[in-house]
C-alpha cells in the first residue's frame, strides 16, 4: 500500500474525536496522542474490550495480528465505532524469523515500513532508559559502593532490540582500572525489558517514576535489595521515556484509527499493547481490538492475570485464532501443504483446551478460522463439525484476501458476545496466594500439567521474593510458546507431563515475578537464514523485503 493512498493522520484522529491539540506529529500518517486526553475524556464512557487470542502456534505464526486488524475493519463496516491496539514490532523478530509485525495481504497497519523500523523512536528511547541504569549501577560500584551492592548479585542486565545469541553471557569491565569493575553481564531483548513492561502498564506519568524507582538494581551481601531510587536514577529514566509513554496512533488499511504501543514479548513478558492505549480505545470508540501474545496459555492468561488486574479493565468477548495448518502440525503432518483431514481431527484437542481455557476465564470465545490457500474443503469441514460438536462458536475468516469484507460473518459473531450483561473475569489464582500455590494454579489449570518441579535455585528466590515483601505480585511465566508444557516438542495437549521452573526473577517496577520454565530465552539468536538477508533499500529510498 502506498503512503499516498493513506488518509492524513489529522482525519485519523477526528474519527474518534481527536483534535490537532491533542496530538503531536510524527509526519502526514502517524502521530502521538497526548496523555493529557487521558483526562479531557475521561467523562465515564468505556467501549467494548475484544481479546484476540490463538492456539498454540507454529514456528511462522497463525495470522493473529492479520486477524485482529481486519476484525476491526469489519466491525467498521458494521457501522461501529471501534480501533484497534496492537504492540510494536521489535527488530529481533523482524530480522530473524518472522519478520515485520504490522498485520498482511488487506489487513495491516501503515505506514508498515515505519510502524516495522524505529517507528517514532520507543524502543530506543526504552533501551537508553535501561542502559541508563546498568551504566548507573556499575558506575556506583567503581565510584566507591557505598550501598555496599554485591557485583556478583546485579539482578538488572543490559538491553538490545536485536536478536544476538552472543550477549547472552558477558564479560564487563575487561581491560585497566579505569574501565570500571570486571563482572559478569548479560542482556536481554528489550521486549524482555523490565523498562518495557513498565511503560506498557504505567497509567500517568507519575506511575511510572514510581515503578522506575522500585526496580531492583541488586542485593547486597547480606542479601538486601537495592533499587533504582536508591542509585536517583529514576528521573533521569523517566525523562528518557516522556514521549514513548504517550501512545501512537496510526491507520489500518482501511482507515481504522490504530493504537501500535510498547511490545512486550507473549512467552518472556505479559505479551499486549500498553494500558493507556486500551483505556484511551475504550474511551473514544465503542470498541477495541487488542492482541495478546501467541496463544490463551501465554498472552490470554497474562491478560487476565496481571493486565486487567493492573489496570481495572473490563474485557468483553474473546476471539481464538485457528488454521488449518496449525491443527494438522499438532496433528502430526509433517507437509501441510498436503491434504490431510485425519491429522486436523487429531490435532483438535490442542484449539479445544484452548477454548477449555477461555471458558475457564469465564466467556465463551469465538474461534476465528484463518483461511490459507493451503486448506481443502474437507479439512475445513472436519475442523467445523469438531467445534459444532463442542458447541463452540466460529467464523471463517479470509482477511488477508478480503481485508474487513472477509471477517463481517466473525464481527458479528463477536459483537453478539458483547451484548447484554459481560461477563465477570474468573482469575487463575489470588493474589494472596503464595507465588508457588500461583504456579501450580497455572500449570494445573491452564498448561494441563500434573504438577510442578522447583529447582533448588527457584526455592532460593521464592524464599527471598517471601523476604523483599514481593509474595503478593502476579506471576508472569516466561515458557515456550510452542507448547502446552516447557518442551517445545511436546505439541497437541499433552497429560502426564509436569513443568520445572529453573528460577523466579522479580521485576519489582512492573510489579509481578517471572519464573522461567524450560529453555526459553531473554535473548533469542538468529536463524540460519534471518529475514535481514532478504531487506533492502533501493536507490530511490524504498525499502524492500520488509513482510
Amino acid at each position: 500500500m502506498k503512503n499516498s493512498d493513506l488518509a492524513d493522520i489529522g482525519i485519523i484522529a477526528k474519527r474518534i474525536g481527536l483534535e490537532e491539540e491533542d496530538i503531536e506529529r510524527y509526519g502526514r500518517h502517524i502521530a502521538k496522542v497526548h496523555l493529557g486526553t487521558l483526562e479531557k475524556f475521561d467523562n465515564g464512557h468505556v467501549g467494548k474490550l475484544i481479546i484476540v487470542t490463538a492456539m498454540t502456534p507454529t514456528a511462522s505464526g497463525e495470522g493473529k495480528t492479520t486477524v485482529s486488524i481486519g476484525l476491526a475493519q469489519a466491525i467498521q463496516k458494521l457501522g461501529k465505532k471501534v480501533v484497534v491496539a496492537l504492540r510494536e514490532p521489535s527488530l529481533g523478530p523482524c530480522f530473524g524469523v518472522k519478520g515485520g509485525a504490522t498485520g498482511g495481504g488487506k489487513s495491516t497497519v501503515q505506514p508498515m515500513d515505519r510502524i516495522n523500523l524505529i517507528f517514532t523512536a520507543d524502543f530506543p528511547a526504552i533501551s537508553a532508559a535501561h542502559n541508563l541504569l546498568s551504566a548507573m549501577i556499575n558506575n556506583h560500584i567503581h565510584q566507591g559502593n557505598d550501598l555496599g551492592l554485591d557485583p556478583k548479585r546485579i539482578a538488572f542486565p543490559r538491553t538490545v532490540d536485536m536478536n544476538d545469541r552472543s550477549l547472552r553471557s558477558v564479560i564487563v569491565g575487561a581491560g585497566g582500572r579505569d574501565v570500571g569493575v570486571i563482572a559478569s553481564d548479560r542482556f536481554v531483548i528489550t521486549p524482555a525489558s523490565e523498562v518495557m513492561a513498565i511503560v506498557g502498564l504505567s497509567t500517568s506519568y507519575a506511575d511510572l517514576k514510581l515503578r522506575l524507582a522500585n526496580i531492583i538494581a541488586g542485593y547486597t551481601r547480606s542479601g538486601n535489595p537495592v533499587f533504582a531510587r536508591d542509585l536517583n536514577a529514576h528521573g533521569a529514566m523517566a525523562a528518557l521515556l516522556k514521549y514513548a509513554l504517550q501512545p501512537n496512533l496510526v491507520q489500518t488499511a482501511e482507515g481504522v484509527p490504530a493504537f501500535i504501543h510498547t511490545g512486550p514479548f507473549g512467552n518472556i513478558a505479559h505479551g499486549t499493547s500498553s494500558l493507556i492505549a486500551d483505556r484511551l480505545g475504550l474511551m473514544l470508540s465503542d470498541y477495541v481490538v487488542t492482541e495478546t501474545g501467541f496463544s490463551s496459555d501465554l498472552g490470554a492468561e497474562k491478560f487476565i492475570n496481571i493486565v486487567s488486574r493492573a489496570g481495572d479493565i473490563q474485557v468483553s468477548a474473546f476471539v481464538i485464532v485457528a488454521t488449518i495448518r496449525a491443527l494438522k502440525r499438532h496433528g502430526g503432518s509433517k507437509d501441510p501443504a498436503v491434504e490431510d483431514v485425519v491429522a486436523v481431527e487429531r490435532g483438535m484437542p490442542n484449539l479445544l483446551r484452548h477454548v477449555g481455557n477461555i471458558r475457564q476465564f469465564g466467556f465463551e470465545p469465538v474461534v476465528a478460522i484463518n483461511r490459507f490457500a493451503s486448506d481443502t474443503a474437507n479439512e475445513l469441514r472436519a475442523l467445523k463439525g469438531a467445534l459444532e460438536e463442542n458447541n463452540v462458536d466460529y467464523a471463517v475468516a479470509d482477511m488477508f484476501e478480503k481485508g474487513g469484507e472477509g471477517g463481517i460473518d466473525l464481527a458479528r459473531a463477536v459483537l453478539s458476545k458483547t451484548d447484554g450483561n459481560q461477563p465477570i473475569p474468573r482469575y487463575t489464582y489470588e493474589l494472596t496466594d503464595t507465588i508457588e500455590e500461583k504456579i501450580v494454579k497455572i500449570a494445573t489449570n491452564v498448561y494441563g500439567a500434573e504438577g510442578v518441579v522447583f529447582d533448588k535455585k527457584a526455592l532460593a528466590d521464592m524464599d527471598m521474593i517471601n523476604r523483599i515483601g514481593a509474595s503478593d505480585y502476579p506471576v508472569c511465566i516466561a515458557k515456550t510458546q510452542y507448547s502446552f508444557s516447557d518442551d517445545e516438542k511436546l505439541l497437541n495437549a499433552p497429560t502426564n507431563f509436569k513443568i520445572t521452573v529453573r528460577s523466579i526473577n522479580v521485576s519489582a517496577g512492573a510489579r509481578f515475578v517471572i519464573p522461567m520454565l524450560g529453555e526459553v530465552m531473554t535473548m533469542p539468536g538468529l536463524p540460519r537464514r534471518p529475514s535481514a538477508e532478504r531487506i533492502g533499500l533501493t536507490d530511490e529510498g524504498e525499502i524492500t523485503g520488509l513482510i
